[in-house]
Order: structure tokens, then sequence, then C-alpha cells
């Protein structure tokens, strides 16, 4: 007999999502997402959000048991992203997750949503080797890590963003410049039509003195605002400043997480995060890979985007590694750093996280 089915709660934003995964293998997912809802907000409103996740978690549960072909009482263990995220939205996944684990009497994994993304990989391409260089980029975070062993190990980070992050920039210029919320993708279809090299935007951070992994993409969001003000009272060429904003992008995240393989002496970049659906991200970074004799590894798209799959992998790998359940008065850490997969963070100010 294998390893207990998983299910995975993901609720951190505005993506309610629940997928099983049993040994490595994804058996079914789901996600609903109260986007259209906060678009004409021009970003996530949190109450909003919250609401939605009670409308849908139960449903999407539902459905991906319906995927699968498996009812409730196959359930073997649960995981919930813990944080970080959006503070009532997480109440409501783990309130849920609390709710069938306790009703079917199996464990509760608490999990931490970027770790979640790095496990979204192994649902495609097997087990991360180890070590493994990961380059999480999404809306909020942008991270540069060495991974050993995800389950048990504790997570490096050799550089994180300093202020904005790769898609906050991009939901940012994309409203200055007129397009729709969410901006990345928004950026990425308006890039198509025009010339990355039209303006010389900065790279920031890549300079000799300067932090070699560390991110910075305020000044390069300024820098494209001031561009587009300064066609005041003419058409904005807004294909070319997309595909020069992509480009400024994509070829500062691919420069530094190549750099930091070669000199880590790993043979593997695994690109996760919301941003890893950009096109212009994924050609240049498979492109600077192959170059450089690195494998590239992508999770599908459907996988990149936040989805309760990646939580139930994470949980996946910690059943099998043995790891603790989380204890009863497990909570939410909506700013919790990443050091370990499990993130069992207990109320009344105890210590934030249980690892692994």
């Amino acid at each position: 007999m294998g390893s207990p089915i998983v299910l995975g709660i993901e609720s951190s934003c505005d993506e309610t999502g629940a997928g099983l995964v049993r040994d490595g293998r994804l058996l079914g997912h789901v996600v609903a997402s109260s986007m259209e809802e906060h678009a004409r907000f021009g970003g996530v409103v949190p109450e909003i959000a919250s609401r939605a996740h009670l409308q849908s978690l139960r449903p999407v549960v539902r459905q991906a048991l319906d995927q699968a072909g498996l009812s409730l009482s196959d359930i073997g263990a649960v995981a919930v992203t813990t944080g970080p995220g959006l503070s009532g939205a997480l109440q409501v996944g783990l309130a849920g997750a609390k709710g069938i684990a306790y009703a079917l009497g199996v464990p509760l994994y608490g999990v931490h949503h970027l770790a979640g993304h790095v496990a979204a990989d192994t649902l495609e391409h097997g087990p991360l080797p180890d070590p493994c260089m990961v380059l999480i980029v999404s809306g909020g975070h942008t991270s540069l890590l060495l991974v050993r062993d995800l389950a048990r190990d504790p997570i490096v980070h050799l550089g994180d963003t300093l202020d904005d992050a790769a898609g906050e920039c991009f939901d940012k210029v994309a409203r200055v410049f007129g397009l729709p919320y969410p901006g990345g993708p928004a950026i990425d279809r308006a890039a198509r039509e025009g010339d990355p090299r039209a303006v010389a935007f900065p790279r920031p951070l890549t300079g000799p003195r300067d932090a070699p992994y560390a991110f910075s993409f305020s000044g390069l969001k300024t820098a494209a605002a001031r561009w587009a003000e300064g066609h005041a009272g003419r058409k904005l060429p807004v294909a070319d400043g997309a595909a020069s904003l992509q480009e400024a992008v994509a070829d500062v995240l691919t420069r530094k997480a190549v750099a930091a393989c070669a000199e880590y002496g790993v043979g593997t970049l695994v690109v996760v995060g919301g941003v890893a659906a950009n096109s212009r991200v994924r050609s240049l970074a498979e492109e600077r890979c192959r170059a450089a004799g690195i494998e590239m590894r992508v999770p599908p798209l459907g996988l990149c985007t936040d989805n309760g799959a990646m939580i139930a992998a994470v949980g996946d790998l910690l059943v099998r590694a043995g790891a603790a359940p989380a204890p009863l008065d497990v909570s939410i850490d909506p700013s919790a750093p990443l050091e370990y997969a499990a993130l069992h963070p207990v109320t009344a100010g105890a210590p934030g996280m249980v690892a692994a």
C-alpha cells in the first residue's frame, strides 16, 4: 500500500485551490479565482477575497475529488497554506482544512505558500535534484533560493527583493500604461507587438558593487512611469514600452539566476511562481540555461499561479519524510519568511515555525 492521498488547500490571495496528490502524482486539482471581482479596483481587495474563499472552498474540494474519482473518505492527510498571504483569506482555508482533517481523523500539515510554488514543479518533472537553484517570481515575491531536500532541510536564501517584486512592477506599470489588471499577462500580451530595444530601461542591481543576488524593481517601475509621463499629449507607444519593460525584468532575473548556478556549482534551475508564466522570462531563461549547460525546469502554466495541487505536493513530501503534523492550535502567519516547507505557527505569541 502506498502513501496516503493528500488534499491540499490554498487560499492565500484571490485563488481558492484544492488539489489531490499521492506519491508525487497529481490526481486532480481545481482552482476558483475571484480576480474579475478585484479587477475594477486595480488590485486584490482582502475582504472580497475572503468572502470569495468562503463561497468557493467546498465546491473546489468536491470538484477536485470528482475529477480524481475519489470520495472524501479516501483522503489520508490534509495540507493547507498557513502563510504568507492575506490574513482573512488564510483563515478561511485553515478553518476549512481543520474541519476536514478533524472530521476524517487524519493529520493536518501547515505549508509555506512559497514552498508550494517550489513543489509544483515536482508534479510535472519528478523529484527536485539535490541541490537545485530555485527562482521564485510572483506578484509579491522575488527570491533566489538554494534548495536541497525540500521536506527536511532549511531553505537557503541567496537573494530576495528589496522592494517591489517583479510581479508588482508589472501590475503597477500596467496601470500607468492604461492596461488592465492583472498587469503581468497584460504586459506580456502587449509586448508581442513591441520592440524590446525601443526603450533603454535600467537593469537594477546589476553593477559590480551591487548585492549579486538581491533584486529591486521599484526604480524600474519609476523609470517606466517617467517614460510614460514624457509622452503627455502624445499617443503612448504601449507595445514598445511593455516589450522593453518585460525585457528588462527578464534580463535581470535570468542573469542573476544563471550566475548563481555557476557560482554554487548547481546544474538545475527551477523557475516557479506566477511570473514564471511570462513568455519572455521563460524563453530568455531557456536560452541562457542552454548556453551555460544548465537544466531548466518550469511547471506547466496551470501550476505556475496559485493552486491547491502545489500545497498537496508539499504535504505529500512531508508525509513521506515522516514529518510531524501540525499542532491542534496551528494558526496563520501572514508575513512568514520562507525557512522550511512546513509552516506551523501557533497562537498566543508562541514561536512561529516548527521545522519538519
